[in-house]
């Protein structure tokens, strides 16, 4: 006999859920003539991205690849890097995406940690096959993506020959239970080495469920979503949502981000929605192009990633209206934490408004600020924000040290300081790593930099702390002022001034023509630091000179 659940005699059940890679069959059988990917001149609809998933997954198969396989793929957007998701999600295989500006050496250790079976590589980068090739033990061939691809020839096939060789193939989904992975998602690897977030099929569900709610409701077939970021991470999920309601994805025609075309493709497309970072939003927002263009149709902005400045938050909404929606959300916890829907987004500061929140808790998720202790924390005080709820991530791969120190008592520990107001709208002050100590006293950096935004000759700003030997640390700021603004570094000390206490103040001002930014458009305070090195203006000891 089998033995009942102690709760309630339920007998236990198996934890088969949906692969992924039904939703393109889904939208075959419902819309098969209506457009699923558009990308440049070409357009492919539902029933041929379903015959394009099936013949790439009938390639890898015969290669092969089968449920558990990894496969690392390193491409710049395309279709087939698209299709390349589907068609592991399919097979029961995990989908290994790295950024694509990543260097060969760094690209080894990927597919070396991940022990990935197969290397796709778009053909623009034969460095990085060549490196994988003689280095990379447990990788078995290596295909070539070869849309948009400079000439040459490396690996063991062209994906182009393949899809043709194996169209008209079928090849049922593999049975997948809620914990089997499909996603590799790799952290930014803003400290040391990148550690691989493990996505399950199941967990993947409940975020594509959650994300349609929260940050998209009423999005069907009739919508469309322009593709501005890396489809290797949250861009990627983003497009997800995408694909579950049967609506067209339209990729840019060039890997370069082109403000000027994504706004004549949301004309051209009436796109109703995008994925962004802060930086990007305000980029599309100050481009002469957003005058130029009709991008009323847009519903959904979306922006992630890293909290927005407030100045460069009113910008955007008085340059495309309440259509902006922010969420807080790590790749561990896939983007599911809070969200700040438009109709909360004030376009000017009064009384009652929420300034500088990024949300409240996501649909079938709680937050929780906490101390050191894992004591939850009252309103206004600040900690570190935790998290639980079916978007958490199964843990990190074969790294038991880093899900020891992410976990506490079955709290995603995110590693952001915050608070929580009485009414649970969440404000983060900064990564935990970002802060520093002055003179006993803790400073966070965004609330200086918000400061400095004010100013109208500041576009962008980096504050963070450095060593001293009287104070212990002291902040710098590096400020990129605007066209043809040329700030002074007493004038803007005397503007911060009126607005902080000075034991905040910045001991330094440094103006450049452009902050350090990674793959994703963020500005990571360990490249700001880098940089600071390597023009010189600090040492071992703190400031030069």
């Amino acid at each position: 006999m089998t033995p009942l659940d102690p709760v309630g005699g339920v007998a236990p059940r198996s934890a088969r859920v949906m692969n992924l890679a039904h939703l393109i069959r889904q939208n075959a059988r419902r819309f098969p003539d209506l457009p699923g990917l558009i990308w440049g001149e070409r357009r492919w609809t539902w029933a041929e991205i379903d015959a394009e998933v099936n013949a790439f997954a009938a390639a890898l198969a015969a290669r092969g690849i089968a449920k558990g396989d990894r496969l690392l793929v390193h491409s710049k957007n395309t279709a087939q890097m698209f299709f390349s998701m589907f068609a592991c999600f399919k097979l029961g295989a995990v989908w290994v995406p790295t950024n694509f500006r990543l260097m060969p050496e760094e690209i080894i250790y990927l597919a070396e940690f991940s022990g990935a079976k197969s290397f796709l590589c778009h053909g623009d980068f034969p460095d990085h096959a060549a490196a994988i090739a003689g280095r990379v033990a447990n990788v078995e061939f290596i295909w070539r993506l070869d849309e948009q691809a400079r000439d040459g020839d490396f690996g063991e096939a062209g994906m182009g020959a393949l899809l043709a060789a194996h169209r008209g193939a079928r090849v049922p989904d593999a049975a997948v239970e809620h914990y089997d992975p499909c996603w590799f998602f790799f952290t930014s690897g803003t400290t040391g080495r990148s550690k691989a977030a493990v996505l399950c099929h199941g967990q993947m569900a409940f975020v594509l469920t959650n994300h349609l709610c929260d940050l998209l409701p009423g999005t069907t077939e009739r919508d469309a979503s322009l593709v501005v970021a890396p489809l290797s991470h949250g861009a990627g999920v983003h497009q997800l949502n995408i694909v579950a309601r049967g609506a067209p994805t339209i990729l840019m025609p060039s890997e370069k981000f082109d403000i000027a075309e994504a706004f004549r493709l949301i004309e051209t497309h009436r796109v109703t929605n995008m994925f962004t970072v802060p930086t990007i939003l305000k980029m599309l927002a100050e481009h002469p192009a957003a005058d130029a263009f009709d991008h009323s149709s847009l519903r959904h902005v979306i922006y992630a990633g890293a909290p927005m400045y407030r100045e460069d938050q009113k910008f955007a909404l008085k340059k495309f209206g309440k259509v902006i929606v922010q969420y807080f959300g790590l790749g561990e916890v896939t983007g599911n934490i809070t969200v700040l829907p438009p109709a909360l987004h004030e376009p000017e500061d009064h009384a009652n408004s929420r300034v500088g929140t990024c949300g409240f808790e996501r649909t079938g998720m709680q937050v929780s600020i906490q101390d050191e202790a894992g004591r939850e924390l009252a309103p206004f005080e600040t900690g570190e924000i935790c998290v639980i709820g079916p978007a958490v991530f199964a843990g990190y791969y074969r790294n038991p040290e880093a899900n020891e120190k992410a976990f506490r008592d079955g709290w995603f520990r995110t590693g952001d300081l915050g608070h929580m107001d009485a009414q649970g709208f969440v404000y983060i002050t900064g990564r935990a790593s970002d802060m520093y100590i002055s003179g006993g006293s803790n400073i966070y950096p965004r609330e200086i930099e918000e400061k400095i935004l004010t100013h109208p000759d500041i576009a962008e700003v980096a504050v963070l702390g450095v060593p001293d030997k009287l104070w212990g640390e002291v902040g710098v700021a590096i400020c990129v002022p605007r066209p043809g603004a040329q700030p002074d570094e007493a004038a803007l000390a005397d503007f911060l001034g009126a607005k902080i206490p000075r034991y905040k103040m910045p001991k330094r001002f440094f103006f450049w023509e452009a902050l350090p930014k990674s793959g994703y458009g963020k500005v990571p305070k360990r490249m700001v630091r880098d940089e600071l090195e390597r023009r010189g203006l600090i040492g071992p000891d703190g400031l030069a000179g």
